[in-house]
């Protein structure tokens, strides 16, 4: 089945919710985190963040008053525009998550076909028992560390230097096989613009 094409409502949902993440990982918060402090519902942040829903004002200003930015910053257009992101290692942002922390490469372009993040994962720390499944590609480099990744009930061990890209329509999860941190160089390149991976590998 084709896919529909996206709206102008659904455009504007989607660039709310991309500078929501980024305003969100920019203070080092996860979505649960940002959901406890702002009183809002997990699965509510998570629908606005991936351009699904459309927020009401009363949302957008807990969320405002939350991270501490006036709500006009929700629909700033310099960031929809940029078309080159540098960032120095000093202030790139970070957040944190149950099985380590996130660096965000990308931050600031949002309108791209791929989102680039370093991973640190905790020692012995996992995605989970339900398989991971999204649209377009997923590139994994192993800058430390041992990760095992299996794709499609196929294991893949990942130590320095390897590197392992597949399509993310295929059933795959993560493990951390060291008893020490391992980091891993992520590039998630989704098909749907409307689908954010990220989501369902780190934030579940």
């Amino acid at each position: 089945m084709a896919k529909q094409p996206i709206t102008s409502d659904e455009t504007v949902n989607i660039n709310v919710g991309r500078r929501l993440r980024e305003l969100r990982m920019g203070k080092g918060l996860s979505i649960r985190s940002l959901a406890e402090q702002s009183k809002l519902n997990v699965n509510t942040l998570s629908l606005i963040e991936n351009g699904h829903t459309s927020p009401s004002v009363s949302t957008l200003q807990s969320i405002a008053q939350t991270l501490n930015v006036p709500i006009s910053t929700f629909f700033e257009t310099d960031h929809e525009n940029k078309e080159v992101v540098y960032q120095s290692s000093e202030h790139r942002p970070v957040a944190n998550f149950t099985h380590g922390t996130i660096e965000d490469l990308g931050a600031g372009m949002l309108r791209f076909g791929a989102e680039p993040l370093i991973i640190t994962l905790k020692p012995k720390a996992d995605s989970g028992k339900t398989p991971i499944v999204h649209t377009g590609r997923e590139f994994v480099y192993c800058l430390e560390g041992h990760v095992t990744y299996q794709v499609d009930g196929h294991p893949y061990q990942l130590r320095q230097g390897d590197s392992l890209m597949f399509e993310a329509y295929l059933p795959h999860h993560w493990r951390n096989e060291n008893l020490s941190p391992s980091r891993l160089l992520l590039v998630l390149c989704p098909m749907d613009e409307r689908d954010q991976p990220s989501e369902r590998h780190f934030w579940r």
